[in-house]
């Protein structure tokens, strides 16, 4: 029953409209019912509406001989050298929190949908950037299909990697959840994502600093408040006032 359950909701992603570079791969899933998502857009879109500025995107040509990694390079646990070994054969994301539909995917899941492909620049914080092209689902086409609910009022994203013994996690509010650059992104320049940035899936949140575009992702979260989450700041660097929850650029 979870299976088919499954299968429809991403059949209704797949469904949506992709904004940029589209490529849909030929899998059950994606040629699965799609339909439950279809036609469901969320007060968010008309009200965010105008708060939809694009990030710039560059030529390929523009594209940094190398991205360089930072903060985590790797996630040091028996469970991830094993998922890295497999080619993340049985990773999975979880769409959950305040949702009327819950859902589990797998890498081909996320493969399945509707892409977008964008080459931006990544400005990390410690003042070094690179530019790079980016490639995965709109993290609005996964919220649609679990249906969120309207007293979510942030995406908590969390990872695998942990560090001094806290969980990493970032968050952001709706406005950048819906922002049609934000994507939960499985490639980089044509490419699997490397080790070091975060495989096999990572966040890009295209109008923020680097510490917000969660890697090594395991789960998207949808909540009322970020208050009683970890330190209560909505991020991991966050919480040690190291970093300011807003970090737009």
């Amino acid at each position: 029953m979870v299976d088919v359950k499954r299968r429809s909701l991403l059949a209704g992603i797949a469904a949506l409209p992709a904004v940029g570079c589209t490529e849909l791969a030929e899998t059950q899933a994606a040629r699965s019912v799609f339909d439950t998502a279809e036609g469901w857009h969320r007060a968010a879109h008309r009200t965010l509406a105008g708060r939809q500025a694009l990030a710039r995107e560059y030529a390929p040509e523009d594209r940094s001989p190398d991205i360089r990694g930072n903060g985590s390079l790797t996630v040091d646990t028996p469970e991830y050298r094993a998922q890295l070994a497999s080619g993340f054969a049985d990773w999975q994301l979880d769409v959950r929190g305040l949702v009327d539909n819950p859902m589990t995917l797998s890498l081909d899941d996320v493969r399945a949908l509707p892409q977008r492909a964008q080459i931006t620049r990544h400005d990390c914080v410690e003042g070094w950037s690179a530019i790079a092209e980016w490639t995965g689902p709109q993290l609005s086409h996964l919220l649609d299909a679990a249906r969120v609910r309207e007293e979510a009022n942030f995406i908590v994203f969390r990872c695998a990697d942990n560090l001094n013994g806290s969980d990493y996690y970032e968050s952001v509010d709706m406005v950048e959840a819906y922002h049609p650059q934000t994507i939960v992104a499985h490639r980089l320049n044509g490419e699997p994502i490397p080790e070091k940035n975060g495989a096999p899936l990572r966040m890009r949140i295209e109008r923020q600093l680097g510490y917000k575009h969660a890697k090594y992702l395991t789960a998207v979260e949808a909540v009322a408040s970020i208050d009683d989450i970890n330190g209560g700041k909505g991020g991991y660097w966050e919480d040690r006032g190291d970093y300011q929850w807003y970090a737009g650029i």
